[in-house]
């Protein structure tokens, strides 16, 4: 069996995705010292919608990578299974990340 490849390894994506995820991190550790030290609320508010959106872009580049990836890759093989298993996770997951609006 061979091992499978993710798009965002295939595409040599994925230390830029941890330095971009390390970032975010920090960035929640530092909401959590603004919360510790009293901070203005709205300057709380405004980290948690820097993450947020930060977050929603990562997502975004995984998302992007896995359909010119692994779904293509389904769509391609000729396995009827496969394409219809790629495309129901793929509906899924675009389901779960509009929900979260």
């Amino acid at each position: 069996m061979s091992e499978v490849v993710h798009g965002y390894v295939a595409n040599d994506d994925k230390e830029a995705l941890r330095k971009r995820m390390r970032r975010i991190e920090g960035q929640a550790r530092g909401i959590e010292r603004m919360i510790a030290d009293d901070r203005y609320c709205i300057d709380i508010l405004t980290q948690i919608a820097a993450v947020s959106t930060a977050l929603e872009a990562v997502a975004g580049l995984i998302l992007d990578d896995h359909v010119n990836h692994c779904v293509r890759h389904a769509l391609s093989s000729g396995d009827d299974e496969v394409a219809a298993e790629k495309t129901r996770e793929l509906l899924a997951a675009v389901h779960r990340f509009t929900r979260t609006r």
